[in-house]
């Protein structure tokens, strides 16, 4: 099987990103599970996620935009993320996950409220979108999910909003974000860094 596109691609993508274009204090971070990416010395957890409708084959397009290029058949990507005779209920679910943008805040507010991401000092919420969002947009998407955060649960410190040519940083304690513009070439090294484990 081929798992170049498996369900650690995008914490990968946003793991290199990050350290890119947010500097070396995101260079510890490690792949593991709840959250998706960890850096146990600085006690931050940061959760990956897709906005992006629920359909594999919309994923396949991100990807090929992300290359830079078209880097597969349907078939073969298909086969790639388990969508074969073989599929397994857990790739079902990866791909029930894949919300569009108000549904997936809320369902991850959520969890870090109710403790799913553990127990770490920070957090954060990377999402991909394919939507080209202007600074309204995510004026709004910061008002909505500071909206569903409550003082004295866990919650999110920054969103990072990913668009392929952009990473929209948000500051939810200030209110505030940074917009930094990806060039073709930084998102091809980030793609051919995604490809390998780490």
């Amino acid at each position: 099987m081929d798992y170049r596109y498996n369900t650690c691609f995008f914490e990968r993508y946003a793991k290199y990103t990050l350290e890119d274009q947010l500097g070396s204090q995101y260079a510890n971070l490690v792949n593991a599970d709840r959250p998706d990416l960890q850096d146990a010395s600085r006690g931050l957890g940061i959760e990956v996620t897709r906005a992006i409708a629920e359909d594999k084959n919309v994923a396949h397009e991100l990807i090929n935009k992300m290359a830079g290029k078209e880097v597969a058949e349907i078939d073969e990507y298909d086969y790639a993320y388990g969508q074969h005779q073989n599929e397994s209920e857990a790739e079902r679910r990866y791909w029930a996950l894949a919300l569009p943008m108000k549904r997936i805040i809320a369902s991850k507010v959520a969890k870090v409220a109710n403790d799913f991401y553990g127990d770490f000092n920070q957090f954060g919420l990377y999402i991909f979108t394919k939507e080209i969002l202007q600074n309204a947009d995510v004026e709004n998407i910061i008002k909505y999910t500071k909206s569903l955060q409550y003082p004295g649960n866990k919650s999110y410190s920054h969103l990072y909003i990913s668009h392929i040519q952009d990473l929209f940083v948000c500051d939810l304690s200030l209110g505030t974000f940074r917009r930094y513009p990806i060039s073709a070439q930084q998102n091809k090294k980030y793609y051919n860094l995604a490809l390998q484990k780490f």
